[in-house]
């Protein structure tokens, strides 16, 4: 059976019980781990009971269906189900879980996790396909729902956060959940060692949690913002797998609204220096060079051109099916070849 992205947190609360197998798959391995370990979970109490958990290699599997009917047919010394887990599947098994859907053997649950596996992916059809399995999509969290994932953890550990924090963190993190978890795994540590009050600020989330995240992002819009191809091909390399392409485009609104409001208030006669101050949220001291630079570059007319473009492209990866990384990348190459030495402020 197949379950759409949006609802496979309501079949993780409650699992068809007609699944006998569940592949969970997509770009997010952490996420994939994470659920896999949900769905034991609701079967066994402990993943490691060597009696009710075992674990099947790919390698082991190729050879045919007979390991995997075996398992899911044991009984457990002392009863109770049984958890068979299977890492790293992919197209090659598609023929042996084919097989296996096709006469079952036991009542074993059948967890099988894989990586990225586009449409035509024949592993992803044969789970879609039978009656007795369902496959799991694992997306990136992004928007609104890795601020639920970061708010909620964070909730969990007596935490409250601000709003500029909470964006902050949305913007370098959501690249992986498992990497999610434990850089707010951090951020709580650091919370509670440092006495540092109930409600987590901008500078709390900036003091621990997400270095290369944080890094990977700004060195990107720096380099768009200051119109520096090569510096932009470089960073987006870096930063490929630290956020998600939407998370990278909602950090470019931030940093493009923050240098539209200061591009403004030169205009309006402030000095550079005082706007500066004025930025928030505040500016990392690495980045200040940087962000008045781009203030030598860009006019507020020009950078409201900008920020409509970064809102076309994040509709376009929400709607049009384009691949979100050839989007996202376009716009931003577009945005720094925008960039250009003729086109300085007097």
């Amino acid at each position: 059976m197949l379950v759409k992205s949006g609802a496979v947190e309501a079949f993780i609360a409650r699992p068809n019980p007609k699944a006998l197998a569940v592949l969970l798959y997509g770009p997010d391995q952490g996420l994939v781990g994470e659920r896999t370990d949900r769905l034991a979970l609701a079967v066994i109490s402990d993943l490691r009971d060597p009696f009710r958990a075992v674990e099947l290699s790919p390698a082991t599997l190729k050879r045919g269906a007979a390991p995997l009917r075996d398992e899911a047919a044991a009984i457990a010394f002392g009863g109770g189900r049984r958890i068979v887990r299977v890492r790293e599947a992919g197209d090659a098994l598609a023929a042996v879980f084919k097989d296996f859907l096709a006469d079952p053997a036991g009542d074993a649950l059948v967890l099988v996790e894989a990586g990225d596996l586009g449409r035509q992916s024949s592993l992803r059809r044969v789970f879609e396909s039978a009656a007795n399995a369902a496959a799991l999509p694992c997306y990136r969290d992004e928007g609104r729902g890795l601020e639920q994932v970061i708010r909620a953890q964070l909730q969990d550990a007596g935490l409250r956060i601000e709003a500029d924090a909470l964006a902050w963190l949305a913007g370098v993190l959501g690249g992986d959940r498992g990497v999610t978890r434990r850089e707010l795994e951090k951020l709580i540590l650091y919370m509670a060692d440092a006495e540092a009050g109930m409600t987590v600020t901008l500078a709390d989330a900036q003091a621990i949690v997400g270095d290369s995240a944080a890094a990977a992002v700004d060195e990107v819009l720096q380099a768009a913002g200051e119109g520096n191809v090569a510096a932009l091909d470089r960073a987006l390399s870096r930063a490929a797998g630290e956020t998600t392409p939407v998370g990278l485009l909602r950090a470019a609104q931030r940093h493009f609204s923050r240098l539209h409001l200061a591009a403004s208030e030169i205009e309006g006669g402030a000095s550079v220096d005082a706007v500066i101050k004025g930025v928030r949220p505040p500016l990392f001291f690495r980045a200040t060079d940087s962000f008045k630079a781009a203030l030598r570059l860009w006019t507020p007319s020009r950078l409201e051109r900008v920020l409509e473009r970064l809102l076309e492209a994040e509709l376009a990866a929400k709607s049009t099916g384009a691949p979100d990384e050839v989007l996202v990348t376009q716009v931003l190459f577009d945005i720094a070849r925008a960039a250009r030495p003729g086109m300085r402020r007097r």
